[in-house]
This record gives C-alpha cells, structure tokens and sequence, in this order.
C-alpha cells in the first residue's frame, strides 16, 4: 500500500494521564481506515495528533514521529497552518461560522490568499459539488448556513475542509449526531472522496465501519491493540479483545 501516513513510537500525555501509548501504524493513501474502540479510548486524541489539533489543549505532551508524506509533522519550523490546510478535519458536531453558506466555504482559500471573485465562486461550486449539497443549495447561497438541516450543515462542513484542496480529510464521528438518511448520505460520500482525498474517521458504529472502511484500527486504553484491512477485524480478529469489542461483550 503506499504509505501517506506513517506513526511510529507515538506517545500523548494529557498532563500526568497517558492517552496514547506506543501507537505504530501506517495509513494508506486513497482509502478510508476507520478508527473504532469504546469512548475514552484515544480515538480521537489519535485523530488530532495527525494534524497537530492537540497543540490547542493546555498540558498535552506528545514523543515519537509522525510523517506526513516522508515529513516530520512535529519537527520544529513546521507550519502549522499549512500542515492544516493539507490535513482537514471535520468534527463531530458541525461547526459553521454564523454567515451565509457562501462566505463559508470562501472563508478558507481567502485566509490562503484567494481574492478573484471569479475564482471563489469556482472553489465554491466545485466544494459543494464534491460534498454532494450543491444542487440542495445552489439558490441560496447568500442565506446564513446555520438554517441548513443537521446533516447539511454536515456536509457544508466537509465541503469547507474541501474548499483549500486538502490531502486527507480527518472525520470525528462525523455521523453521530445525525439521523440515518443524513449518515447514509455522508457515507456515500466518503466512498466518494477516497477516489481524489485519504480519508481516515472515528466511528462508535460498527456497522459503518464494516460497510465503508478499507482499513479498521482498533484502540483500547490508549493502546493501538490491532491494525488490518477491515474484512480481517470483522471476520477474523487476531485479538481476543477485538472479537469481544466488535461482538458487543463490552464497549
């Protein structure tokens, strides 16, 4: 597999308590790897090492390396802000600035430079378009985004992280908190986007995890405890814990 992400000996510490302990995976370009593992087990502290969003909480400390690319994302004189523009991140809840769906998704290539209106209202449709909403709010894009439906303002979110032409899109249980069609419709879309964009994503759903993954990186602890193509966890876990997990004995 061709390797975009490469973590090896990686440690977190939230002041004295241990988050992560020892991670070493690699994650593999133009596929989805779901990450999976009951809450407080370091999924998500995962996620947010991989494009430095955990530099933002007081007291965190962080030994090992991640390569992004060949590339030590934690060398020093590394520009954060373009490490982020390369990795996106889409949370669990959405996040939209209180302004209108356009001003949205231009917010980010503007911060990058972009001034031709012309050019803007290209990045804006081909956001929206590669998010799957734009036939949804093509007539109203001068409306405030946060009249959108939970899953739309889901899926403007993602369409945002798309707009400064990201490498890899992070997704933090970006599902949870919406109905089934709404979490259909996301799916679909991340099927898509792993033909152009790396995606890799939090699930506590099990089913999703089975029905779109590629790869499943199963967390526990804070221990990285198995990491395989996702028909191997589901069929064949090669951890005890694991097959106790993915059955629903615990979680």
């Amino acid at each position: 597999m061709n390797k975009v992400i490469e973590v090896t000996c990686l440690d977190l510490w939230y002041g004295r308590n241990q988050a992560l302990k020892n991670i070493n995976c690699s994650l593999p370009e133009n596929e989805i790897t779901a990450l999976i593992g009951p809450s407080g087990c370091g999924k998500s502290t995962f996620l947010k090492t991989l494009n430095r969003m955990n530099d933002l909480v007081p007291g965190v400390r962080i030994s090992g390396e991640v390569l992004y690319r060949g590339k030590d994302i934690y060398a020093p004189g590394t520009d954060v802000t373009k490490l982020r523009k390369e990795i996106g991140m889409v949370f669990q809840k959405a996040n939209l600035f209180p302004m209108s769906i356009y001003d949205n998704i231009a917010y980010g290539p503007r911060i990058h430079g972009v001034r031709s209106k012309v050019e803007l209202d290209g990045i804006v449709e081909q956001s929206l378009r590669d998010a799957a909403i734009w036939e949804e709010v093509k007539d109203r894009l001068k409306t405030n985004a946060l009249g959108l439906s939970g899953g739309q303002q889901q899926r403007l979110c993602i369409a945002r992280a798309l707009a400064v032409h990201p490498d890899i899109l992070l997704m933090d249980e970006s599902t949870s908190a919406l109905d089934p069609i709404s979490t259909g419709k996301i799916e679909e879309l991340a099927l898509t986007l792993k033909k152009t964009y790396t995606v890799v994503m939090v699930t506590h759903n099990m089913q999703q995890a089975v029905r779109i993954s590629d790869w499943c990186a199963f967390f526990l602890l804070g221990d990285l405890i198995e990491f395989d193509r996702s028909e191997t966890i589901f069929s064949m876990p090669g951890d005890k814990r694991t097959e106790d997990y993915i059955t629903g004995r615990f979680g």
